[in-house]
């Protein structure tokens, strides 16, 4: 579900920065229909993949039919791409598509000579090094950019993590890339009257954080008397149904607890919660940062460790507190939370959180620097066709 979210800032970001731009999502996530999607955007869904392993994705509810859903999403990217003839055209984090599948794309664009500006667009961490780099080579990663893209975006701040050292970015490559920093995301102010404190439980997509939320809700049950804290329960969308209903079989009298299955938008929740315990995905770490608000990670491992480095990372500057996976018990958790709840707000956070000013700032210099005399004489920069693709 991040790529999605990250895809939507982006351009909810474009259509207030050029107010008659029509913009086309192509995403194969189940979750766009549950996003108020604003005037200007439109979309086109893909069949659906899910990541096996590292490199490795198959269809998510068609299993039976995986050649027959590649080359659907094939067919469908070249002729939304060429259709549709974008200004400007956004990947998400793999310039060639998952299994080379906009590579096809990349061609006949070439072929016809579009005018299409490309940019891939990459979070700040993808996994360790030593791994990503392999990985990185399998998939013609750094060829593909050469050949085909005008700018790489790192949505991070390289002092933090610095992907064109860890992962070999050849020089060519180094040159394309630009650090945007973080993407900050709206925030919103809510009275407090005092009372509980608030913990906001939060699994984003939920499809692996049910481990997470049932230690948090055993800690809880295991208190001698009733929990000096009000929690909200945030499953996600992916959580499976047996799952979700196992816990609240088990937990659901639990006192000042609350079960929700699935919001699109948590600004107000985060505004509510004085704690947030929470996996270390992109954007939930973006929202965290935005807010101020004091955070227990809890991040996954496997099948990649982007999560567990982000909240390794965070850890060590003091922004937010670790329980490491092989620590995850409900004692653990529990005396992480209330150590969070005796730090208080964080009053300022020192993290580049200018990613959509600079996006703005590289959007501007684009369509504008790139273009032919011929081209500067009849273009229209109010009146822009954007693609955005993340990819899964």
């Amino acid at each position: 579900m991040g790529n999605i979210r990250r895809t939507l800032l982006l351009t909810q970001e474009l259509t207030e920065q050029y107010p008659d731009a029509s913009i086309l999502i192509v995403t194969g996530s189940p979750m766009i229909h549950d996003f108020r999607i604003p005037k200007g955007i439109d979309y086109i869904k893909l069949p659906c993949l899910d990541r096996i392993d590292v490199d490795c994705y198959e269809p998510q509810y068609l299993p039976s039919c995986s050649t027959e859903v590649k080359r659907t999403r094939r067919t469908i990217l070249e002729k939304a791409v060429l259709g549709f003839n974008p200004d400007l055209m956004i990947v998400d984090k793999q310039p060639a598509g998952v299994g080379s599948e906009l590579l096809d794309t990349l061609q006949a664009m070439q072929r016809e000579r579009c005018s299409t500006k490309l940019v891939l667009g990459v979070r700040d961490i993808l996994d360790e090094p030593e791994r990503t780099r392999s990985s990185l080579r399998r998939a013609y990663f750094f060829e593909t950019i050469m050949r085909y893209y005008n700018e790489v975006w790192i949505y991070g701040e390289r002092s933090i993590f610095d992907p064109i050292r860890e992962y070999g970015f050849p020089d060519a490559v180094a040159r394309k890339t630009q650090f945007c920093g973080y993407l900050k995301r709206p925030t919103v102010v809510v009275p407090r009257n005092g009372g509980s404190p608030n913990v906001l439980v939060t699994a984003g997509g939920g499809g692996d954080g049910s481990k997470m939320i049932e230690t948090y809700l055993e800690g809880l049950a295991d208190l001698s008397g009733p929990p000096a804290m009000q929690t909200t329960i945030m499953f996600g969308p992916h959580m499976p149904a047996d799952c979700r209903a196992a816990m609240i079989g088990r937990y659901g009298d639990l006192s000042g607890v609350t079960f929700l299955d699935f919001e699109s938008d948590l600004t107000r929740r985060y505004a509510e919660a004085d704690v947030v315990v929470s996996m270390a995905g992109y954007n939930t770490v973006c929202e965290l940062l935005s807010s101020g608000r004091r955070a227990v990670l809890v991040p996954r491992a496997e099948p990649v460790r982007e999560q567990l480095m982000r909240a390794r990372l965070f850890a060590a500057r003091g922004y937010f507190d670790l329980v490491e996976p092989q620590d995850l018990k409900p004692q653990v958790l529990l005396s992480k939370v209330r150590a969070a709840f005796e730090r208080g707000p964080i009053t300022k956070m020192p993290v580049d959180l200018g990613g959509l000013p600079r996006i703005r700032e590289r959007v501007r210099k684009l369509l504008r620097g790139g273009l032919s005399p011929l081209q500067q004489d009849c273009y229209d920069q109010d009146q822009l066709a954007v693609a955005a693709l993340p990819m899964w």
